[in-house]
């Protein structure tokens, strides 16, 4: 086999500036059944006024992992003193960076926007986000615009969808600096309006207005940025709700892969009978690690269950009563 995956650290240190890139990792895999270059990544940078940037070659980033803290004496080490580099357990998750960069092709975030609160006082600190390069179309419009997805071959199957804004160059042309100057903009119901809108179908067009989606920053100008794949396979689902439990099947002879899983909440009206308005009311509610605990679960089984709950998942929203979905389809073995 040819396809292999690639993988690179990228270093930037507050000190010298510097940049440095190591090959870590050459492992072959097959993703459904296709001759694929995936490159696995891992950008590190120190704590301070620097971005913190990904980027994919081909394909669009997915973030398996994104902390904050020090798990290593040695980076980000250059200038300080052991005091603030020998505590080598010191880490938090940071769910923004998922948020913020899966579906681009590129992304760059300041470290001093990122707002984490500091898990290991007297301790310089760093980013560390590991990601992969998956395959995937991308379409952006502008405010106003339709958006068209196509798939020659197969069916359509919404990875990330947004509309609001993350950058200040895409859909800028022409317009006042203060329109674009607000890159935390994210509309809270479009992944589940575009999944819905074009999920399993051959071709699928959507309208960029806040007339179908909710208007995330009032005074900027937007713009609906998604990505997608074309799934050869007869996409299944299954959505159970908090406390229940998901079981996954596949006919003999084949096993199952997972296209995506999410452990939280992403509308008002899912697993919503019986429950207060106080447990339904946030609405971009993510578990960082749900499609990674239903792949190590499913992946390749014929058939699978997972319980749907904190103690699985772990809690991305206290207070709020959540619910898993889960994409997959049954390829062959």
């Amino acid at each position: 086999m040819d396809q292999f995956i690639r993988g690179k650290i990228y270093t930037f240190d507050g000190d010298n500036r510097t940049m440095f890139s190591l090959m870590v990792l050459l492992l072959t895999l097959v993703l459904q059944n296709s001759r694929l270059l995936i490159s696995a990544e891992t950008a590190v940078t120190c704590y301070g006024p620097f971005v913190h940037h990904l980027r994919c070659d081909t394909g669009v980033i997915s973030v398996q992992s994104a902390t904050f803290g020090r798990t290593s004496s040695q980076i980000c080490s250059i200038g300080r003193p052991p005091s603030e580099t020998s505590n080598t357990h010191c880490s938090m998750d940071v769910p923004v960076i998922y948020k913020r960069c899966n579906g681009l092709r590129e992304c760059g975030i300041n470290t001093l926007e990122l707002f984490t609160t500091d898990p290991c006082f007297g301790t310089y600190k760093y980013y560390t986000t590991n990601y992969i390069c998956i395959p995937a179309e991308t379409s952006v419009t502008c405010h106003g615009g339709y958006g068209y997805l196509k798939c020659e071959n197969g069916k359509i199957q919404i990875n990330t969808a947004n509309y609001g804004r993350t950058n200040k160059i895409t859909c800028s042309e022409g317009r006042p600096s203060e329109q674009v100057q607000n890159t935390n903009c994210y509309s809270p119901n479009a992944l589940a309006f575009v999944s819905n809108r074009c999920n399993g179908l051959q071709s699928c067009e959507v309208f960029a207005t806040e007339t179908l989606f909710t208007d995330p920053c009032f005074g900027t100008y937007k713009y609906l940025a998604i990505s997608y794949f074309c799934i050869p396979h007869r996409i299944r689902s299954s959505l159970v709700c908090e406390h229940e439990t998901s079981t996954l099947t596949c006919e003999f002879g084949t096993v199952i892969h997972i296209h995506s899983a999410n452990y939280g909440r992403t509308d008002r009206s899912t697993c919503s009978t019986g429950q207060p308005t106080s447990l339904l009311a946030k609405t971009d509610c993510y578990a960082s690690n749900s499609k990674k605990v239903v792949a190590n679960r499913c992946e390749g089984k014929n058939s699978c269950s997972i319980l749907a709950s904190n103690s699985v998942f772990s809690d991305p929203c206290f207070g709020i009563f959540k619910y898993l979905h889960i994409s997959y389809s049954c390829v062959s073995k």
